[in-house]
């Protein structure tokens, strides 16, 4: 095993101080916004309070949704995160208008934390790493980060910042899909970058596989919880599975609170 089990259910954000749970809320292809609504809101109640999203999502409508979540259960007990689609990053003020416009959906006055959604082409990093910190510079957003960004974008990301440093990588990574373990998680690990785990549960393709399954009753949990839990596990690592459910949100709070065994997760590491 290359990583070292870290035992802890809140994560450091990269630097800055804060933390956030090792197990946030997404919003992603949404289907029945009432239900989802109730489900953010029993997250949050259960201290999963930090919720992801992006302009980009069912055009605005899950931005809409989390903004009728903190108006309900208040602003500051939700971590909102939401993402500039690259388009917007071939002007400053572009992306100042997008997130402006990410804000009013959302009905508050800054997200704490706003990133980039993939790298955009024919833009330099450095170029769009600087209009991003002038998110931050003018008080719409607390900390920038970037998603879906590679060792060498996110090392070009890293050194183009001047003022506010990138906290937080939000990739693909799961049981089943561990590219990330190559070379970018210790990357992540060395310079204090969180990773955020997108699609970590394979749209229910983790609670089919047979080793996560086995290793599920060895624990007496689920194997969504396991898969989860073997996430969670790594240093510098949250995931932000996403569910409509209240009962599904009861499930992922279960996979806190305890660890996979080393030997455990050698066996998960080599599906």
């Amino acid at each position: 095993m290359r990583f070292q089990i870290d035992p802890n259910d809140r994560k450091p954000l990269g630097r800055t101080g804060e933390t956030v749970p090792a197990i946030g809320i997404g919003t992603w292809r949404i289907n029945n916004y009432s239900m989802a609504e109730t489900a953010l809101i029993r997250a949050i109640e259960v201290g999963m309070n930090l919720i992801d999203t992006a302009e980009m999502y069912a055009n605005g409508e899950a931005e809409k949704l989390v903004g009728r979540v903190c108006r309900i259960i208040g602003r500051d007990r939700v971590f909102i995160v939401t993402k500039i689609l690259p388009d917007r990053f071939s002007d400053q003020s572009k992306v100042i208008k997008a997130l402006e416009a990410s804000l009013r959906r959302l009905g508050t006055s800054y997200v704490d934390l706003v990133l980039i959604h993939w790298p955009r082409p024919g833009i330099s990093i450095e170029k769009q790493i600087q209009f991003l910190e002038a998110t931050v510079e003018a008080g719409m957003a607390r900390f920038i980060g970037v998603s879906n960004f590679g060792v060498e974008n996110l090392s070009r990301a890293i050194r183009a910042t001047k003022k506010h440093e990138i906290v937080a990588n939000q990739v693909k990574y799961s049981v089943l899909d561990k590219q990330v373990e190559k070379d970018l998680l210790g990357f992540s690990i060395e310079n204090k970058i969180l990773i955020q785990a997108y699609t970590p549960l394979e749209w229910g393709g983790v609670a089919k596989n047979e080793t996560v399954i086995s290793i599920a009753k060895k624990y007496g949990k689920t194997p969504i919880q396991v898969a989860l839990n073997y996430l969670i596990s790594r240093p510098m690592v949250m995931a932000i599975p996403k569910t409509e459910r209240v009962e599904r949100v009861e499930e992922f709070r279960g996979s806190m609170g305890w660890r996979l065994g080393a030997e455990d997760i050698e066996i998960l590491e080599k599906i």
